[in-house]
């Protein structure tokens, strides 16, 4: 075993001596939240102390646009959600065991002279001492949606209620649900990102 996952895996097991773990998560947006939860749960099923993870959720700002359009938008969205949770509850005089950032929004790339725009979601976790990213999978959006967010200003959510007829998707199934039929949700997209995001810490062992 290297020197990485040996200390990943001492990190973990100095969590499975105590007797509740503790995750911050910095937003408070229901989605998010249940994620958190969703992501633990199956966590579990191979860690068994995950099973015993409290979530605490403080809404943190980030120095991102509120509707993110690339990937370093996201990616840095979600770090600083991270870092801005672990130093509100440091002023607290509180701290976790992991702090959780979530960003989600567009990113476009051009492929043979066409221009794809996709919903996509990521994910940062930190122990204080390392962190990781993970990413949620990539849905297309319809060009409308896009050319209404990009030349509005405004953010996905409030276009994706306009769409939808609906009031306040994002804290529901989000624009994920309503592109695909609730198949595919805001949380359960962010799910996945925090199940990569989380692999080196629940799987220390291939990790270095």
């Amino acid at each position: 075993m290297v020197k990485g996952a040996r200390e990943q895996a001492r990190f973990m097991s100095d969590i499975t001596d105590e007797t509740q773990m503790i995750i911050a998560l910095g937003s408070t947006r229901a989605a998010k939240i249940m994620s958190v939860r969703a992501a633990c749960a199956r966590i579990a099923s191979v860690e068994a102390a995950w099973a015993r993870a409290e979530l605490v959720a403080r809404a943190v700002e980030t120095s991102v646009p509120a509707m993110p359009l690339t990937d370093s938008h996201l990616m840095r969205g979600a770090s600083e959600r991270a870092q801005a949770v672990r130093a509100l509850l440091h002023g607290e005089g509180q701290r976790a065991d992991f702090y959780i950032g979530l960003e989600g929004g567009f990113h476009s790339i051009t492929i043979d002279g066409e221009r794809h725009t996709f919903l996509r979601g990521w994910a940062y976790v930190s122990n204080g001492a390392r962190g990781y990213f993970g990413a949620a999978p990539s849905v297309s959006v319809p060009l409308e949606i896009v050319q209404r967010v990009e030349r509005t200003g405004r953010e996905l959510g409030d276009v994706i209620d306009e769409v939808a007829g609906e009031h306040d998707v994002r804290s529901r199934q989000g624009a994920w649900g309503i592109l695909t039929r609730d198949l595919l949700t805001r949380s359960t997209s962010f799910e996945t990102a925090l199940l990569a995001a989380f692999a080196p810490f629940y799987n220390a062992r291939v990790y270095g």
